[in-house]
């Protein structure tokens, strides 16, 4: 089964690809690796998830941010490569959580997003991660990732 078919049976679309907002491009294909921009979650263009984790904004509200954006850029990802089937394996997500003063459930938001790879992915889903607290991200946004992807 391919990726794609895999959203399809786990209920998922992807979104449109978000533009990007200043000078900078969504991806940048080198060799083997595609490296795709900070990704916000974003639905019909709008940010969908504000504010602060453990102020404004629960861990479950976290999760589901990073899965919002997570589907962002692999919709950036099917926007360069043409397919989601030329994903061979991710391999590093980095995840900024807007965290107020005293959280540090960062990991657990960014499960929202690894959980969901996992799922579309299965073991060509497993990657190596960093989730970072952030004081502010562009837009009050609640996350933001970036994503690293072997691709073929």
């Amino acid at each position: 089964m391919g990726y794609e078919e895999k959203l399809k049976e786990l209920g998922l679309e992807l979104p449109q690809a978000p533009k990007p907002v200043a000078t900078y491009v969504p991806a940048v294909r080198a060799g083997e690796l595609l490296f795709l921009s900070g990704v916000l979650p974003m639905q019909n263009g709008q940010l969908a998830f504000t504010g602060k984790l453990g102020r404004e904004l629960t861990v479950p509200q976290g999760m589901e941010a990073a899965r919002v954006a997570i589907l962002n850029a692999l919709a950036i990802a099917k926007q360069e490569l043409g397919s989601l089937d030329r994903i061979v394996r991710v391999v590093k997500v980095v995840g900024h959580v807007a965290s107020a003063e005293g959280f540090t459930d960062q990991p657990q938001v960014l499960n929202g997003a690894s959980d969901l790879l996992v799922a579309i992915f299965g073991e060509a889903g497993r990657h190596a991660r960093v989730a970072i607290g952030a004081a502010e991200l562009p837009r009050r946004a609640a996350v933001e990732i970036e994503t690293i992807l072997a691709v073929s």
